[in-house]
């Protein structure tokens, strides 16, 4: 900026620049500050030059700064847009929510109450089903003694027998078993029967009754009289009689078991079948082995 007083020394200057009207010194003085005056205007211009870049280039930035403030306002628009509709979207989802937790909630106490009810039901069939296996357990301790009871009795018969019969037992006559349950006593036909007959021989009788007498304490077993025979087949005058083994075992086990019903045994304990020669006990190549094969088999076995 220039003051009131440089201005007029540099009017007086030009004044005295007129021809004819200032001396060579004052001439000199004032050129001199002239010269210094435009030297000064010279850096005023480039400092105005300068300011004027500084000026153009800061409205640049000012009008950029505009376009990123109109920018950002758009951008900030959007996004309170979006934050509007997020809540609209959220408050729908949580009304949603909402709801599908009170659903789930009644659904909850309704499966707490069938749950409740189911598991009353399921402790009274606990309670019950202990009450069977009790009861169950109490049956199976009977049965457990009741075989046990029936394994004493058949061990004190099978015992009673062996004695009973032991002089028959040493010739061979009589074979007693016990297995599994079961009391077989094994009569080879020679001591009942006479070869190719049904009736049983005096002396066959006498070792029938001493079964008997052992078999009249038993109680509560099926008695079953199995005849048997060998593979010879039945020839002459006696195949009218028996045409084959079947019929031939069959009625020997028969007047067995009508013996002992005669003798006071329970006819309904008894049971008699004819097996012929379809159940060896040895080979029919051989006397010996025959012989084992004709018998009959006085078995005692639990009632089914």
């Amino acid at each position: 900026m220039y003051t009131k007083q440089r201005w007029l020394t540099i009017l007086a200057a030009a004044l005295l620049l007129l021809p004819g009207c200032v001396s060579k010194s004052s001439y000199e003085m004032l050129a001199g500050e002239t010269s210094s005056l435009q030297t000064e205007l010279t850096d005023l211009r480039g400092n105005h030059q300068e300011l004027q870049a500084k000026f153009d280039e800061q409205s640049r930035e000012l009008a950029e700064l505009k376009v990123d403030k109109e920018t950002l306002l758009k951008q900030v628009a959007a996004l309170a847009n979006n934050k509007n509709e997020l809540e609209t979207i959220l408050a729908a989802r949580e009304d949603s929510l909402s709801r599908i937790i009170a659903d789930q909630r009644q659904d909850m106490a309704r499966k707490e109450v069938d749950f409740e009810m189911k598991k009353g039901d399921l402790e009274e069939e606990i309670k019950r089903l202990q009450e069977t296996i009790a009861g169950l357990n109490d049956e199976l301790d009977r049965l457990h003694q009741a075989k046990e009871q029936e394994t004493r009795e058949l061990s004190s018969t099978y015992e009673a027998l062996l004695g009973k019969m032991k002089s028959e037992i040493d010739k061979g006559q009589v074979t007693i078993s016990e297995l599994k349950g079961k009391l077989t006593v094994n009569l080879v036909e020679a001591v009942l029967f006479d070869s190719g007959q049904a009736e049983i021989k005096s002396n066959g009788l006498e070792v029938l009754q001493k079964v008997i007498d052992i078999l009249q304490e038993v109680h509560d077993r099926t008695i079953r009289i199995e005849g048997h025979t060998d593979n010879v087949p039945i020839g002459g005058a006696l195949a009218r009689k028996y045409p084959t083994n079947w019929e031939l075992s069959a009625a020997r086990a028969v007047n067995v078991a009508r013996f002992l019903q005669e003798r006071g045994i329970d006819p309904e304990n008894l049971a008699a079948v004819g097996y012929g020669e379809y159940h060896p006990v040895a080979g029919n190549d051989t006397p010996e082995g025959r012989a084992k094969n004709r018998r009959i088999e006085i078995i005692l076995a639990a009632r089914d």
